[in-house]
């Protein structure tokens, strides 16, 4: 299957990066087709322009691309950490721009006048992967969980991806290595249960 892998932090020795990249691989290695964006080393331009705003709105080539990308996909991996209860700003721009109307999800006429979303994606299973450096307790009793609200409903459940995952690692900065090596194994475990096999190619 078609997973889409998306990077969210600057820093290439994170916890994230290595989150990222031993799921890329081990999905790889498992025979899917991996399409992997590091948002940061590719200077992905986060600004939505008003052009861009309209579904039929003038969008780039470049943004054009992570959208086919996108509606392509049969599975979705975002890694990113907690920044204030939301994805870095870079995360937040590539929502903007990608996941679009017309393309990822519509809007239906409601009988009270709302518009009713209407999922376009073709994924089945979205996976979520986040850092923290508060403790679990202390982030639900201080904050709530606005990133499970983000992702869960606010995104994919609006484009009609319903089988979501989502795991928070943490607390990052007093981790060992011995903690994040097995954070990692739990990445890998969690995407290759979400995804499953990759279809076996078609005998001719």
């Amino acid at each position: 299957m078609n997973v889409l892998i998306l990077l969210g932090h600057p820093d290439t020795g994170s916890l994230n990066h290595a989150l990222a990249q031993a799921v890329r691989d081990d999905l790889r290695a498992a025979g899917h087709d991996v399409v992997f964006h590091d948002l940061y080393a590719e200077r992905f331009d986060p600004l939505l322009g008003s052009a861009e705003i309209p579904e039929r709105g003038q969008v780039p080539p470049a943004i054009q691309a992570h959208c086919d990308e996108l509606c392509a996909a049969d599975g979705i991996v975002v890694v990113h950490p907690n920044w204030w209860g939301q994805p870095p700003a870079i995360l937040t721009g590539w929502i903007d721009r990608v996941v679009r109307p017309g393309r990822a999800y519509r809007f239906e006429e409601g009988d009270g006048g709302e518009g009713v979303p209407v999922g376009l994606l073709r994924a089945r299973a979205a996976v979520v992967l986040n850092t923290s450096n508060t403790e679990k307790e202390r982030e639900q009793t201080a904050f709530g969980d606005p990133l499970e609200a983000i992702w869960r409903r606010c995104i994919f459940d609006l484009c009609g991806v319903r089988v979501f995952h989502r795991r928070t690692f943490g607390v990052v900065v007093t981790s060992t290595e011995a903690e994040r090596l097995a954070w990692i194994e739990e990445a890998k475990a969690l995407c290759r249960k979400a995804f499953g096999p990759a279809r076996p190619a078609s005998s001719t």
